[in-house]
């Protein structure tokens, strides 16, 4: 970072014991050394009370919390794999996740012990809470346990597992590193520092969305080994963000563009009374975010924003905030450590501007998608991995995405990508919400169809399509224009904003 500071969570802690690291959503306050004792209670208790061993897998399905922070940075002292699960899966989503990574162990919230427990077969459920359903209390974790540190401690690992919006969710599991938990920390950072990121953004982190989203807590845990203060927040409101941000003082956190655009919806004075000013860096990503939507961001909290685009199997790009405003729409450069080709179908590198397959790679990272060898090869070309997304790059090195090659629309001959459909359908006001899939057509082959929520304070449905469909026929050509819109009270989200796409293929179709 632009600044020498001591890294790691563990070094803080022994550092500086009395320094806050973690304010929960109840406003409680827990110091590093407090959360260091309990971090070093788990990681014994996996070793004496449920013979975990390094190199084996534990799973969480836990909200916002000291016990998932304590969990984690727990796991990432002890060699372990961790999969953190999204709470509002069901029992048979779970069951899948639990069995296809062989996890040793499954922790849980209270609110998820029901479901986890239906699907562990035989797998031990700790709750952090009290059990109700059959689960082992937190203390089969902790009770007993040394406060101090473990002799050894390897770094872990998260595994990740897609998040199943097209299909089967797949875990994407690396190697274990064989680098010492305070060597690990390090590699947290290199986000930061590549974003000239100072110690003081940190002062407030605020953790808004789940932290089970890798998007959310590898920037969290990034913030307890630079040594700043956690702000959890459990649930996301617009209203609820900004009131966090002030009675706090919040100087950084990571969002996606589906919070913005949920900001951007509110009225003009509740926007123009709200102090924003601590902010110092607000980091996104996991999803394309339209321009427009950006820069009102940018307008309104100052040239604090920064985005990466990546993915948990791929590398990293950057776009600093006059990065972007230099390049209007771009998702940025290549990291120092990571590598960027645009390839055609056939592998092939495509000339500068010319649209194809985004493939990276981050420095020498060998990843791959857990039991799924035949994906993994599939994805890759020359040590470089793609999540097919579309796009191009400038004479500057800098990245668009168009959108993914897996929801190309092709209307006609024409290929059209929903990104750019719903980019345009969000930069209307009466639109809440919006999401592009397709339908069979006789004639064309397959037609886009607009799922959309509406304002609630907006005109009537049929004179909001009318508007609409005006909007789009004078920014899209004929190709790009929905055939039908589908209006939903609300579309289908995960907790992070990412759409369920396969959830509106079977919506009813109104036009």
């Amino acid at each position: 970072m632009a600044e020498e500071i001591r890294t790691g969570f563990r070094l803080w802690a022994s550092a500086e014991p009395g320094l806050t690291a973690l304010i929960d959503a109840d406003d409680e306050r827990l110091t590093y050394g407090e959360l260091f004792a309990e971090v070093n209670r788990i990681s014994h208790g996996f070793k004496e009370n449920h013979g975990l061993v390094e190199g084996d897998t534990v799973a969480c399905v836990m909200s916002n919390s000291v016990g998932m922070v304590a969990l984690y940075l727990a796991a990432m002292q002890s060699g372990l794999y961790l999969v953190t699960i999204n709470y509002h899966l069901t029992r048979h989503e779970i069951e899948h996740i639990l069995r296809d990574s062989a996890a040793k162990l499954a922790v849980c919230s209270a609110r998820a012990e029901e479901a986890v427990v239906a699907a562990a077969d035989g797998v031990p459920v700790v709750v952090d809470g009290d059990p109700a359903h059959g689960g082992l209390p937190w203390s089969s974790l902790t009770v007993g346990m040394p406060e101090t540190s473990p002799e050894d401690v390897p770094a872990g690992s998260l595994m990740m597992y897609t998040s199943g919006t097209t299909g089967r969710p797949k875990g994407v599991r690396r190697p274990l590193s064989g680098a010492t938990a305070d060597e690990g920390a390090k590699t947290y950072l290199w986000l930061f520092n590549e974003f000239g990121m100072e110690r003081s953004a940190f002062a407030a982190w605020l953790v808004s969305a789940p932290l089970y989203h890798s998007a959310n807590i590898t920037p969290a845990m990034g913030a307890l080994h630079a040594g700043g203060t956690l702000v959890l927040m459990e649930g996301w409101s617009p209203e609820g963000f900004l009131e966090r941000v002030e009675k706090q003082r919040v100087t950084g956190t990571s969002m996606v563009p589906t919070h913005f655009h949920r900001l951007l919806q509110l009225p003009e004075e509740v926007r123009a009374n709200a102090r924003v000013d601590s902010l110092e860096y607000v980091i996104h990503g996991a999803a394309p975010c339209p321009l427009e939507v950006k820069q009102r961001i940018m307008d309104w909290f100052g040239p604090v924003v920064y985005e990466y685009y990546g993915s948990t199997e791929v590398g990293t790009t950057i776009a600093r905030p006059h990065e972007w405003l230099a390049h209007p729409g771009t998702v940025g450069r290549a990291a120092s450590i990571s590598t960027l080709k645009i390839l055609d179908a056939d592998g092939v590198e495509v000339p500068t501007g010319e649209s194809g397959i985004v493939y990276m790679r981050q420095g020498d990272d060998v990843v791959g998608y857990h039991n799924d060898p035949e994906k993994t090869a599939g994805s890759r070309r020359d040590g470089l991995l793609t999540v097919w997304d579309i796009g191009h790059v400038d004479e500057d090195g800098f990245l668009y995405i168009t959108g993914r090659a897996s929801e190309m629309i092709l209307v006609g001959g024409v290929n059209v990508y929903p990104a750019e459909i719903e980019a345009v359908l969000l930069s209307h006001p009466l639109v809440a919400d919006a999401g592009v899939v397709s339908r069979p057509d006789a004639d064309l082959g397959e037609v886009p169809v607009a799922h959309i929520a509406l304002v609630p304070q907006g005109i009537g449905i049929e004179a909001a399509l009318t508007d609409l469909r005006q909007h789009l026929a004078e920014r899209l050509a004929a190709a790009k224009r929905p055939h039908d819109y589908v209006v939903h009270e609300q579309l289908p989200r995960d907790p992070n904003g990412k759409l369920y796409k396969s959830r509106l293929h079977d919506a009813l179709e109104v036009g």
